[in-house]
């Protein structure tokens, strides 16, 4: 059970038991359209099922996280700083919430052979809209609990939103995606509500999905979760917010420690969301994994992921976020380069040949078994070093300047998160290998590891 116990120690906070449960139920809401959406399901039918061009396909959902990337860090900050003066979050996540689902209904009309415009743009308007609400949450959480616990709690709602995101994975592989050969589902069923897997019904209807169970599920954080009262009226709340996100800004000159942390998790995040939005899509194209393998791929992913979040928030609260980052960053490292070192018949970069035969039925082969073994280092990791990120900026500002500081931290995630997707892109279409585009994440884990050594913990500290 975490503790509710107030930042400076003398007053007992607002958030009651439920209130902490109904701000991380919103990691709960939000996560199927990570899981289901982006990376395991709709991702990959975009590119290998939308189109009859697999590579171009690739480029084309790079370009697209691209283009959200880029929209998310010009306004991330400057929403936080506003919000910071309107007071209140909740109104801004309820306007994106809005957007977010109307966007994921859309895709249940990406047919294959249909215009490929349109669920590029619902993609990037769920995207932007996901983000920018994810930066009103986590301006909520210093509020909450004492320093000495947000690292548990952010786990702990990192870890639950793995398990919703894992509920409707399961679901959907075990009752919706059927195999289009012959029509059944892996549970030898008929899909449910009579979906057509030819037609990529089963993969189109992730998103109607997620955007019902994100409208479900962020009740509990309206509901119980106490929000800041309302500040300044729209008009002067902007103003002002501008005024302050400039002075924030020249003020981390003075404040190096948060600055060099920033500048780390910004040249890391880009290689963690390139594996998060290019993992999927690149087991597709190498392997051609279809609806289903990826679905149970993303399984066993996020099952690794939730005991990943729990380990994590303990080592959190016991060593601190800076360790378990570091840990995390060097078991997605490794695992990076176990993925691209791997092809049919060897892995390691050849260093250690594979048979080729392919024993049937999931996985048959061992090349496929040895990207699951690496994924499984992925699922560890990707969770914590999300989550315990997200407490190191919170024990490192007060709650007053959360909203514009993770605002930055929103911008820190995705100022040069186009770079990753970017330069996959640029290397995949100039080699013709996705395997050498995903090589490029490497540096992006690396570079911000080397840096984040070079950090203070927490942030703030001189």
């Amino acid at each position: 059970m975490l503790n509710r116990i107030d930042w400076t120690g003398t007053q007992p906070p607002k958030a009651t038991e439920k209130g902490i449960w109904g701000w991380m139920f919103f990691d709960w809401a939000a996560q199927p359209f990570f899981t289901v959406v982006t990376t395991f399901i709709f991702g990959p039918y975009f590119v290998s099922r939308l189109t009859d061009d697999p590579v171009s396909a690739q480029t084309t959902w790079s370009n697209m996280a691209t283009i959200s990337s880029v929209i998310i860090a010009l306004l991330s900050p400057v929403l936080g700083s506003i919000a910071d003066q309107s007071g209140a979050r909740k109104p801004w996540i309820g306007f994106f919430a809005i957007i977010k689902i109307a966007s994921l209904s859309c895709l249940w009309f990406a047919a294959p052979g249909s215009p490929i415009v349109y669920p590029v743009i619902f993609m990037i308007l769920a995207s932007i809209s996901a983000e920018f609400s994810i930066v009103f949450n986590d301006s909520m959480m210093p509020r909450l609990v004492g320093k000495h616990e947000v690292g548990k709690l952010s786990n702990t709602a990192w870890g639950l939103g793995y398990l919703g995101g894992i509920i409707v994975l399961i679901a959907v592989v075990t009752l919706l995606a059927a195999s289009p050969e012959t029509g059944k589902t892996i549970l030898g069923l008929d899909p449910l509500f009579g979906l057509d897997p030819r037609t990529g019904q089963d993969a189109r209807i992730t998103g109607p999905i997620s955007a019902v169970w994100y409208l479900i599920f962020i009740l509990p954080m309206f509901f119980f979760t106490p929000d800041v009262g309302r500040g300044l009226p729209f008009g002067t709340a902007v103003r002002s917010g501008l005024r302050e996100l400039r002075n924030t800004l020249g003020e981390l000159r003075e404040r190096r420690g948060i600055l060099t942390f920033l500048i780390a998790r910004m040249i890391y995040q880009d290689g963690v969301n390139g594996l998060l939005i290019l993992g999927g899509i690149f087991a597709a194209g190498m392997f051609g994994w279809a609806t289903i393998e990826i679905g149970i791929y993303g399984i066993i992913l996020n099952v690794v992921a939730i005991f990943g979040c729990l380990i994590a928030g303990r080592v959190d609260k016991s060593v601190g976020s800076k360790v378990t980052v570091v840990i995390s960053l060097t078991m997605l490292l490794l695992a990076t380069i176990g993925i691209i070192s791997t092809g049919p018949g060897y892995t390691l970069f050849g260093l250690l040949p594979l048979p080729t035969a392919d024993s049937g039925g999931l996985f048959g082969t061992a090349a496929e078994k040895a990207y699951i073994l690496y994924g499984l280092l992925i699922g560890l990791a990707f969770g914590p070093v999300q989550a315990s990120s997200r407490s190191y900026l919170a024990r490192s500002v007060s709650p007053e300047e959360a909203g514009r500081y993770f605002g930055i931290y929103a911008l820190s995630g995705r100022a040069t998160s186009f770079m990753a997707t970017l330069l996959f892109s640029l290397v995949t279409y100039m080699s013709g290998s996705p395997r050498l585009g995903m090589a490029t994440l490497v540096l992006f884990l690396a570079g911000g590891l080397v840096l984040l050594f070079r950090t203070p913990y927490p942030a703030d500290r001189a």
